[in-house]
């Protein structure tokens, strides 16, 4: 298993940064990561998922949601065709902080491809990771202005 992880610190509550990351609605408006997000934010329901990692391809996914505690953690686990191929528990997690909470998103990789794709997910996945934290950070901290 490989594991991405990414953390920003926001100046904003950790309910704005929940309100935000939650309303797939308006991901298109904002997400240079996740361009679509459909479904329910329920442990159990399929979510349909369309990624942008930079430099590559496009891909569109549908994970199942594995955990949910609202305003400080969701989760979901995917996988590529079925399990033990290429797997993905990707993780959001909000930590309240004296100055507003840090985000972090993460990415528990596992499977038999995983050696052959770590390069590609630990460089432009990651920059993809990047990019989404600092536009939430960027709409929780205008949104509180």
């Amino acid at each position: 298993m490989r594991v991405l992880e990414t953390k920003i610190q926001i100046s904003a509550s950790p309910e704005k940064v929940w309100s935000i990351l939650t309303d797939f609605e308006t991901y298109p408006e904002w997400n240079p990561f996740i361009r679509n997000a459909q479904g329910d934010i329920k442990i159990g329901e399929k979510l349909k998922i369309d990624i942008s990692p930079p430099r590559t391809r496009a891909m569109v996914f549908k994970p199942v949601v594995k955990s949910v505690v609202e305003n400080r953690e969701f989760s979901w686990l995917g996988h590529f065709l079925f399990p033990g191929i290429f797997d993905g528990e990707h993780i959001f997690k909000i930590e309240p902080t004296e100055s507003g909470c840090l985000f972090i998103q993460k990415e528990n990789f596992s499977g038999l491809l995983l050696p052959l794709l770590w390069e590609s997910l630990d460089k432009d996945t990651r920059e993809g990771f990047e990019q989404m934290n600092q536009a939430l950070k960027e709409n929780a901290e205008n949104e509180n202005q």
